[in-house]
């Protein structure tokens, strides 16, 4: 077999309609484009949202709002939340506790509450205040 052989079985695909070949093909005269108009001409189209001169509704519009891609990868946890923990924390482990959802890549410890255990963050964040507290109680902050 070679590639260059390869045709679709009969049937398998519709002929391609011939436009403008006379009334009794179906699709004569206007051959499927209307009467009049500028998308009955050749040559004639407008752009996407063209409103004929008048200020198209997307300029019309202000402008508003933001929408970080990276805040759907990223989560926060409280600080008091971490009281659950013995020992190290890490990402796998508040996602097997169910504090981040599972498709966060990255999560910050903020200052909620307070912490009585000595806890070892491992590759997650904290802000200043919350990293004051988590050495208060004894424990540490590692960064990646």
């Amino acid at each position: 077999m070679r590639l260059n052989a390869i045709k679709s079985s009969p049937g398998s695909r519709p002929q391609k309609v011939r436009l403008g070949r006379g009334t009794g093909s179906g699709c004569g005269k206007t051959a499927g484009r209307g009467h009049k108009g500028q998308l009955s001409r050749s040559g004639g189209y407008h752009k996407v949202g063209f409103e004929g001169g008048q200020m198209p509704l997307q300029r019309r519009l202000p402008k508003v709002g933001f929408r970080s891609l990276k805040s759907r990868r990223s989560a926060e946890v409280r600080l008091h939340e971490l009281n659950k923990f013995d020992g190290s924390v890490d990402l796998n482990a508040l996602k097997s506790a169910n504090l981040v959802p599972a498709d966060a890549s990255q999560v910050k410890v903020i200052l909620s509450g307070t912490i009585e255990k000595a806890v070892l963050l491992k590759g997650i964040k904290a802000t200043e205040g919350a990293t004051k507290a988590i050495e208060a109680a004894g424990g540490k902050v590692e960064e990646v």
